[in-house]
């Protein structure tokens, strides 16, 4: 296959690299960067198979700046909720091309260990499914690749999962111990289940890699950005001193403010994602977050 990346951040590159292994690549940015072939915007989105890892808050202004429509297929690597407006990825960029034409990565996949090519498995989601398997094949063979038609799912799993990490990162922070955490990721799972269900998302793509497989990873490790923006948090950081040192984009921060948005709106129960946006927006005292939902 001959596909694009766009977008060389961290997520980028690595998925740069691990689709090289077997197809012929170029990336793309908005700034020039030093890396084998590394084409023009305009090239790139010549090619048939885009591979868009732009952040969440980025797609809807950088498809109308940028996107010129020649026919290709698209697959999202971002994970993430439009704040300002609390729509999901699928449903920005079916304003501007057919859902057949687009599919969705998810799973537990950290940009630095796919870099070094370590063993995973990810999933690819559409509503076509011959473009899913297309973009499955092309994975290099460190990455088992799996097919699903559930992009509800993989869209709200991949997006829930960076605010329980930011809990995650705050109970570690705490000192709270490994039971909490554990107790913490589980009733996560439940509530990003729950939230999902009400979207008509299948309750089996929540135990899936895109689900509970992405969502052990990011809630508990270093390598993860949104639980060390829970960690800092614990430590009674500024939001904006924390995001200064990450020098990197978390995208729990703006979801759990669409979380927000959306369960007042539909009036879904999201508990631990309420005390996440009450820290992060309210400065509440993580303490007393994890009193109230003891409570």
């Amino acid at each position: 296959m001959e596909i694009a990346i766009i977008g060389a951040g961290k997520w980028g590159q690595a998925l740069y690299h691990a689709y090289s292994q077997k197809n012929n690549v170029v990336i793309t940015s908005r700034r020039q960067k030093n890396i084998e072939n590394f084409v023009s915007i305009e090239e790139a989105l010549t090619y048939h198979y885009l591979v868009i890892a732009i952040p969440a808050q980025y797609v809807r202004q950088w498809m109308q700046e940028n996107f010129v429509d020649h026919g290709q297929n698209l697959l999202v690597a971002a994970k993430g909720i439009e704040a300002n407006t609390g729509a999901f990825l699928n449903e920005v960029y079916e304003a501007f091309i057919s859902k057949e034409r687009l599919a969705f990565i998810s799973g537990p996949s950290f940009a630095a260990e796919v870099e070094q090519s370590l063993p995973t498995a990810l999933i690819i989601s559409s509503a076509n499914q011959n473009l899913a398997q297309c973009y499955a094949d092309a994975l290099p063979a460190f990455i088992k690749g799996y097919v699903s038609d559930d992009v509800a799912g993989a869209e709200i799993s991949g997006a829930y999962k960076n605010v329980i990490a930011i809990a995650g990162g705050i109970c570690d922070g705490l000192g709270l111990g490994n039971n909490a955490r554990a107790a913490l990721i589980s009733r996560g799972l439940v509530e990003m289940t729950r939230f999902g269900e009400s979207f008509g998302a299948k309750p089996e793509t929540f135990l899936s890699l895109g689900g509970a497989g992405d969502l052990f990873l990011t809630a508990s490790s270093t390598l993860s950005r949104n639980y060390r923006v829970g960690l800092g948090l614990a430590q009674g950081k500024e939001l904006e001193t924390i995001l200064d040192e990450l020098q990197e984009v978390a995208e729990g921060i703006p979801t759990a403010r669409a979380l927000h948005k959306i369960a007042k709106k539909r009036g879904i129960y999201l508990p631990i994602a309420d005390e996440v946006y009450a820290m992060i927006e309210e400065r509440k005292d993580p303490l007393e977050s994890v009193k109230d939902l003891l409570s």
